[in-house]
């Protein structure tokens, strides 16, 4: 497929055939593409969890879904993917490989960066992951687990503390889906948001 049909063809699916797993190879390049992401002094300070077996999806469900919130259509769609990979950001090794020599700083002082640089390199992985599935003829789309659900998700999976989970990226072959309604907004116009050599 031509890069820029990836790119048109891109949205969130949020419908699976629960029947039809994500062959292993594939998988594979989806995580192969994620590390090839760029990162801030080739920090790559990025993991991911990979859930496949359904024990584990159920697992992933149960932990991060509010106790009282009814299964609408979306999560229900959402459970049927045969594949979730949650993306994890660690600022501790940014932190660390800019306080090496060749950096020039002396410290992990965090008030050094502008931004959160591992939040970013770890979404620009999870962005490749989500054109990977398109490339590979798959439906993917990237969601927040809620913060009041984030100790439940590292309880329930181990993750270290050190590891921020910015989002899990539900991965299979779509089913019937109906189009976020959020989309009737239609794209904002390249005149509104690209300044060209100033802002007004």
């Amino acid at each position: 497929m031509e890069f820029r049909d990836v790119v048109r063809r891109r949205r969130m699916v949020r419908n699976y055939d629960p029947d039809r797993p994500v062959p292993a190879e594939v998988v594979d390049r989806l995580l192969e593409h994620a590390v090839r992401a760029p990162s801030a002094g080739f920090s790559q300070g990025w993991a991911f969890l990979l859930l496949a077996e359904p024990a584990d999806r159920q697992r992933f469900w149960a932990a991060t879904t509010p106790p009282d919130q009814a299964p609408g259509s979306w999560l229900t769609g959402m459970r049927r993917a045969p594949l979730i990979v949650v993306v994890h950001s660690h600022k501790d090794a940014y932190l660390d490989r800019y306080a090496e020599p060749d950096k020039g700083w002396t410290d992990r002082d965090e008030a050094r960066w502008p931004v959160p640089y591992w939040h970013i390199d770890a979404g620009f992985a999870a962005l490749l992951m989500l054109l990977t599935a398109v490339d590979e003829g798959l439906g993917a789309c990237f969601f927040g687990i809620p913060p009041e659900r984030t100790d439940a998700y590292r309880e329930a999976f181990g993750v270290p503390s050190a590891y921020t989970p910015i989002g899990a990226i539900t991965v299979g072959y779509p089913a019937e889906d109906r189009k976020s309604r959020s989309l009737r907004r239609g794209r904002r116009p390249m005149a509104e948001v690209v300044h060209r050599g100033r802002w007004a």
